[in-house]
């Protein structure tokens, strides 16, 4: 089965539209996402999304055979999911189990000691904690300690690449800075936009200054920004990135209309698959999209590379950015947190919650996969995913998802001006330090 169009943001759930009914028919009948959990049952609050909910499901279906505490599926639409969570956190009716992004979607719960911290749950069975990519379970760490679960596949940022328009042009893909942008200016002398993007959408361009920032100064430098130090925006490696983009807007890098495409309506992937482009940098799902919708070129012209490298940079050229996947994490006001616990260990990598992702199309945080590829939608497309991840020494969240809700917003409408020109290097660090 070839998996729906998945939007980046329905994988994070900031903008993505709901299914509408319910999916899971009975399952989650006349129950509200916001009545507590407790007694003999414990809610486990997911995204109502077709895709997910099958997985879901089936893992609450496996627990509840042999467990006398049953596990019970909330599903609520995307599209206010973060709210309402939010304001059930603040209240008397907390969800027991509950899906997120990690990073910034729970670092005040966390903070605020709502939830449970599974760092003695890991460190008690190590087994459990070696059964995740390390990389993975990382991004899931708040001040050093462990709060969510990987729930779910991964999706890091990649660097696709029409093969046909390179070999045409006689352009090798490139590993460097350097080595781009000297295939940036041979395409724009051909004719050929360099990159796609979906300009109209700001979160398709934070793809840059997160690579860029990584490649120049290592993890340290955005982890200090998501961690709340003071300063941690001044730093030299930002600076240097804004400064980047902004010689690669200059020099042509995305054309001249990537302002009016938006990332609804697939312009950026058509451009690519149709040869008006010749590069993408965008997450996973670009993939799984390009063979929904150019299936040929899919099959015979979609390259893939990792981000190149920057000379003189400090950060290591195995490390990605994007999303490493989505977390379950349990409050600590549950009336069933071992049961819950016990979920988690029993079923977020069993064999058949992963095999169920695997057929859907996503690629799980789970160690020992190599040889299970044959379950996937795309095998060679999961190795390539999943070998990815498995070497990178870090994970970076997106930037969007790593810092508190407030910031955010802030942080994509002035990198948006960046990419128009209306803002430099100084004008970027001063906005994100004015809506710290």
């Amino acid at each position: 089965m070839v998996p729906q169009r998945l939007p980046r943001r329905s994988f994070l759930g900031l903008l993505g539209a709901g299914v509408g009914a319910s999916v899971l028919g009975t399952s989650a009948c006349g129950t509200d996402a916001t009545s507590g959990g407790g007694g003999g049952t414990f809610q486990v609050w997911v995204l109502q999304e077709e895709s997910q909910n099958v997985a879901h499901q089936g893992a609450v279906d496996r627990f509840n055979k042999n467990s006398e505490v049953k596990a019970r599926i909330v599903a609520s639409p995307n599209d206010g999911y973060a709210d309402k969570l939010h304001v059930s956190m603040g209240s008397g009716n907390k969800p027991d189990v509950f899906y997120n992004w990690g990073g910034g979607s729970i670092r005040t719960y966390a903070r605020d000691e709502l939830l449970v911290d599974l760092t003695s749950y890991f460190d008690k069975d190590k087994a459990w904690k070696d059964s995740f990519l390390p990389s993975v379970l990382e991004a899931g760490t708040i001040d050093g300690k462990y709060y969510g679960v990987p729930a779910r596949g991964m999706q890091p940022i990649i660097l696709f690449y029409n093969k046909k328009v390179f070999s045409d042009h006689g352009v090798r893909p490139p590993g460097t800075w350097t080595e781009l942008m000297a295939a940036v200016d041979r395409f724009k002398s051909n004719g050929i936009i360099p990159f796609a993007l979906a300009g109209g959408d700001s979160w398709t361009e934070l793809v840059w200054p997160e690579y860029l920032v990584d490649r120049i100064g290592g993890a340290e430098v955005f982890n200090r920004i998501a961690a709340g130090e003071k300063d941690a925006w001044r730093d030299p490696a930002i600076t240097k990135s804004i400064d980047m983009i902004r010689q690669l807007v200059d020099r042509g890098g995305f054309g001249d209309s990537y302002a009016s495409v938006r990332w609804d309506g697939a312009g950026a992937s058509t451009l690519i698959a149709q040869g008006k482009a010749a590069m993408h940098l965008m997450g996973s799902w670009e993939y799984t999209n390009q063979v929904t919708d150019q299936p040929e070129y899919a099959k015979n012209d979609q390259g893939f590379i990792p981000f190149p490298t920057v000379d003189g940079g400090a950060g290591d050229p195995k490390a990605i950015v994007g999303n490493p996947t989505n977390y379950f994490s349990v409050s600590k006001d549950s009336k069933n947190v071992d049961a819950a616990i016990e979920f988690l260990k029993q079923e977020m990598s069993s064999d058949a919650y992963v095999d169920q992702w695997l057929k859907a199309g996503d690629v799980p945080a789970v160690t020992g996969l190599e040889s299970r590829m044959d379950k996937a939608a795309d095998p060679a497309f999961a190795k390539v995913v999943y070998d990815m991840v498995n070497d990178a020494p870090t994970f970076q969240l997106s930037w969007d998802q790593a810092i508190d809700r407030a910031q955010a917003q802030p942080m994509l409408d002035a990198l948006a001006k960046v990419f128009l020109g209306q803002l430099d290097a100084a004008g970027f660090v001063k906005a994100n330090e004015d809506a710290a």
